[in-house]
């Protein structure tokens, strides 16, 4: 995944980036970057932020840094900002999304002789790196930022750093937010909008789909109006947003309370506790426990200061360690409990298996599990959540291969929560976690909780819907 915030100011920027950037850490453990713009031109820094954290790694540059504009980035996987000079001019740029059409956007591009990429690990090239040269062949930086959408399958918003400002343009379909937020003298971009309150902003306008905006510390100039169709991540309030932010004006925090209310009240179960999967179950926990009237507790405890979310590294091995590792469990809440417990998703089950197991050996009576979306049945091909996952390892997948000898066959039957497949591959996956009940949120029910239409949300992973427009390819 990753994130990114930009600011233009009257004064200094620097402690308002440093610390606005920062607060897009829960979305990459791969690399962080800072650049600003003064009057003698750009200054960058980019650091590997896997073992350490982002404030650690930049707190002694930004005491050399100094500007009136500047953008920030937390990147799962290219370094990032690139500076980039062209016809255009000398500019800095920052993106997030996922590429999934690279390969021919660079075939095409070498049609050019004398174009070149940087090669990344695995003969990959950076992609921000790509978009840029997209962005160059068009005369104008608006017009470059449009045509680099328009050319690209997945997704993929934007920043850039030039002489004329920050240009903000927002993936074509709206699945990752960009928010435009302002303060006496000073105008930021942001993924996050928990990036705002404590520098002093305050939200004042939603990019939609495909808009592009420029961005000064006088104000903000729409060049080009967003599109009738969005496809916002539905994820974002059920998993990787963060519990502060709003999207599309809608608290992640208040939509994962009313998830944890649905799953309660489509429930039957007798439970001493409900909790949650800590962190990003706990709001879902308490929706849970309050609409249910029972007690909310925290029989696990994430350790936090030196482990990173458990969905980040991309070797197997090392999830697996984190996922461990961060949980410390409380036995006096376990022992001889019938346990309730809330999760954002179920995603290969790996982890949570060895969860319940440990569970079970301190004594618990019954682990109950209730996600707080439907099986993952589909891999999510417009957004960088992992990049070493395979829809292939999905437990949803797994089950369906147990069960039809193919992990391909009856996927849309397999995503019908009233259908009998449905109910064979939720007890297949309930038999290998080894859980005593297990019960996923409907879709309809999830929907519900965020509060948007559907057909303006991405539902791909759950139900393999796109967006019936033809601007989706």
């Amino acid at each position: 995944m990753g994130g990114f915030f930009g600011v233009a100011s009257k004064d200094d920027c620097v402690t308002d980036l440093f610390y606005g950037t920062d607060y897009h850490c829960h979305l990459g453990t791969m690399r962080g970057g800072l650049v600003v713009k003064d009057e003698s031109g750009l200054s960058r820094y980019i650091h590997d932020i896997t073992n350490s954290q982002f404030r650690s790694k930049f707190e002694d540059d930004v005491m050399h840094m100094q500007g009136n504009s500047g953008i920030g980035v937390i990147s799962d996987f290219d370094d990032q900002p690139l500076i980039i000079g062209s016809h255009l001019g000398i500019y800095a740029i920052v993106t997030v999304g996922v590429i999934q059409n690279w390969k021919d956007l660079a075939k095409q591009a070498f049609k050019d002789k004398s174009a070149h990429f940087s090669e990344m690990s695995g003969s990959e090239i950076n992609p921000t790196e790509l978009v840029a040269s997209l962005i160059n062949q068009a005369d104008t930086f608006a017009d470059g930022l449009h045509a680099a959408q328009e050319a690209i399958d997945g997704s993929c918003s934007i920043l850039l750093l030039t002489d004329e400002g920050i240009y903000a343009a927002r993936d074509r379909l709206g699945r990752t937010p960009i928010v435009i937020g302002k303060k006496d003298g000073a105008y930021a971009a942001t993924l996050e909008t928990c990036a705002f309150p404590n520098l002093g902003y305050k939200s004042d306008k939603l990019l939609g789909p495909g808009e592009i905006v420029r961005m000064t510390a006088d104000g903000i100039e729409q060049l080009r109006p967003p599109g009738d169709q969005m496809q916002i991540c539905t994820f974002l309030w059920v998993y990787y947003g963060y519990p502060a932010s709003d999207y599309e004006g809608i608290n992640t925090e208040v939509v994962r309370n009313r998830c944890g209310a649905a799953l309660a009240r489509a429930d039957n179960v007798e439970v001493d506790i409900v909790a949650g999967v800590p962190d990003s179950g706990t709001a879902h926990a308490v929706g849970y426990a309050h609409e249910a009237g029972v007690p909310y507790r925290r029989p696990f405890v994430k350790y936090t200061p030196t482990w990173p979310r458990s969905f980040m590294p991309q070797d197997q091995k090392i999830r697996d360690l984190v996922a461990r590792m961060k949980l410390i469990a409380i036995e006096g809440l376990i022992d001889g409990q019938r346990l309730l417990f809330c999760e954002d998703s179920i995603v290969r089950g790996t982890q949570l298996k060895d969860n319940v197991e440990r569970l079970y050996e301190i004594g618990a009576k019954e682990v109950h599990m209730r996600p707080a979306c439907p099986p993952l049945v589909f891999g999510c091909k417009f957004l960088n959540f992992s990049r070493s996952r395979s829809e292939l390892d999905l437990a949803a997948r797994q089950a369906i291969k147990a069960l039809e000898g193919a992990d391909d066959k009856d996927l849309a039957t397999y995503s019908d929560p009233d259908s009998d497949k449905y109910a064979a591959m939720v007890e297949w996956i309930r038999k290998r976690l080894n859980l005593t009940s297990l019960r996923y949120q409907r879709l309809d029910d999830l929907v519900e909780a965020v509060g948007l239409p559907k057909e303006k949300l991405c539902t791909y992973c759950w139900d393999g819907a796109e967006c019936s427009s033809s601007c989706c390819g």
